[in-house]
């Protein structure tokens, strides 16, 4: 059996939707679900979020929802994105991050469009996870350390974004990066080819300045 780390953030709904399609990985390949916090990967990266961007903001929210209607998922924005994730990050390692309750808390920021900020959504959610006293959980040193150290081992893998499926030191981003994930898993020696082999070293023409 080979295990996959699948990393997320629930403040994306690109996210959402890629969970939709875990269940296509085949049966010799077990999913872990790992939850990060996907401002850490910026700060990292130096880089910027979609809704981080003006104009990318209004194609991203456009982009995810034609890309949940596509899939046949329901979808709903919550209140108002980007939203702060770390408690629903820390109720969901709680919890036990299988697939069956990070789909939970996707399902309701996502598919129903609840606000990820509302005590009673995070209570519903705790008391639906079997989270008995949802405060005290998320608040463990130890819950807060595990959400540290997931972020940290994706960022010394080489993560950069969410959702990112990470195999063999192989990383898959995004949704439509799970098809080629599953043309990997077919053949392994798919970055092999002659022309992909020499992207690694491949020189950089020209930095732009920051």
């Amino acid at each position: 059996m080979r295990h996959a780390r699948w990393y997320f953030d629930f403040v994306s709904p690109y996210a959402y939707v890629a969970c939709s399609l875990l269940d296509g990985a085949p049966a010799s390949v077990t999913i872990l679900p790992t939850p990060i916090l996907f401002a850490a990967l910026l700060d990292h990266w130096g880089t910027v979020g979609p809704a981080e961007v003006v104009p990318k903001r209004l194609h991203t929210y456009r982009q995810a929802h034609w890309l949940a209607r596509r899939h046949g998922l329901p979808f709903r924005f919550p209140p108002a994105h980007p939203f702060n994730p770390l408690r629903l990050l820390r109720l969901v390692i709680a919890a036990g991050p299988s697939l069956a309750s990070v789909r939970t808390v996707f399902d309701a920021v996502w598919g129903e469009g609840q606000d990820p900020n509302d005590p009673a959504v995070l209570a519903a959610l705790a008391a639906t996870l079997g989270v008995a006293d949802p405060e005290h959980a998320i608040a463990e040193p130890a819950i807060k350390q595990r959400l540290r150290d997931n972020t940290e081992e994706a960022i010394a893998a080489g993560v950069f974004g969410v959702p990112t499926v990470a195999l063999d030191g192989e990383l898959f981003w995004g949704v439509d990066g799970f098809p080629m994930f599953q043309d990997y898993l077919c053949d392994p020696g798919l970055f092999r080819d002659p022309e992909m082999a020499r992207y690694p070293t491949l020189p950089v023409g020209v930095e732009r300045k920051r």
